[in-house]
């Protein structure tokens, strides 16, 4: 298959998977990359730089063998706490970007990482904090803005103008407002997205069960098309890649999912996708 009909047959969404121990080596992140993985997100709340750089090598590797451009994501932790089980982030915070965060700006900057993803963003001036410390320290990385706190969506609007994409991280925001609300917080948020034209992705137990079987359930089929059809511009995979047992199949059924949903959306709509910028 040549380049041309690959890219025909790929979906119009693009799928963000997270590297980690099951998808670390240069093997697996080609795999990935052939499966449909158009974007890859780095978690920096794992890791260290050494293993990212590592990361990074493989997926510019990849990039040359499939003839296609792979977008880096690097998500920063934030005043995110570690607990038991789980995690969740200091209450008492007024910024989002900590000292961490910087140095680990610093390192994706040095290796031309195209997003940055701030994570617990609370308002427009966290955006334009991380966005200074990027232009200072000559960096082009351009800003995600997780939104998964009450706060973020009390200040949606400012947050939307400021940030150059939006992801609405369904995890951390399923601590902070009622389960029942999320379907709706999130076809609202993509709806904003939409109107002003900025990449919108949609995160967390996507297909979740995936982790440990080879095919996802038919709520986790439902649930990446839903949000295909609401004008998701990205749908991404956190653990199910990053330490799954089936990180390959977990992209090819996400892949075979979109396909089929854009089957019956408009050819009309436009999607605004994360580009290669460095």
């Amino acid at each position: 298959m040549n380049n041309d009909q690959e890219k025909k047959s790929r979906s119009r969404a693009q799928i963000v998977a997270t590297l980690g121990p099951a998808s670390n080596s240069g093997e697996e992140i080609c795999a990935l990359a052939k499966a449909g993985m158009d974007v890859a997100r780095l978690n920096f709340s794992w890791g260290t730089f050494e293993e990212h750089r590592q990361q990074i090598e493989h997926i510019r590797f990849a990039e040359q063998c499939f003839g296609h451009p792979i977008v880096i994501i690097q998500d920063v932790p934030g005043p995110r706490i570690q607990k038991m089980v789980g995690h969740t982030y200091n209450h008492d915070i007024v910024k989002a970007l900590t000292d961490h965060d910087r140095e680990c700006i610093l390192f994706g900057i040095e290796q031309k990482v195209d997003y940055v993803a701030l994570s617990f963003v609370g308002n427009a001036e966290d955006v334009e904090e991380c966005r200074v410390f990027i232009k200072e320290k000559g960096g082009k990385q351009q800003i995600i803005a997780k939104i998964e706190r009450q706060v973020a969506l009390d200040n949606l609007e400012e947050i939307i103008s400021r940030a150059d994409a939006l992801m609405v991280a369904r995890g951390d925001l399923g601590e902070e407002i009622p389960l029942e609300k999320i379907p709706f917080v999130q076809a609202d948020i993509i709806a904003r997205a939409n109107k002003v034209g900025k990449p919108v992705i949609v995160a967390t137990q996507m297909m979740l069960s995936m982790t440990n079987s080879p095919t996802p359930t038919r709520a986790e089929v439902t649930d990446v098309e839903t949000a295909d059809m609401e004008g998701a511009d990205a749908v991404m995979l956190s653990e199910e890649s990053a330490k799954g047992k089936y990180p390959v199949e977990a992209v090819t059924m996400m892949e075979k999912i979109l396909i089929e949903a854009e089957k019956h959306i408009s050819t009309d709509r436009s999607f605004n996708p994360l580009k290669k910028l460095i």
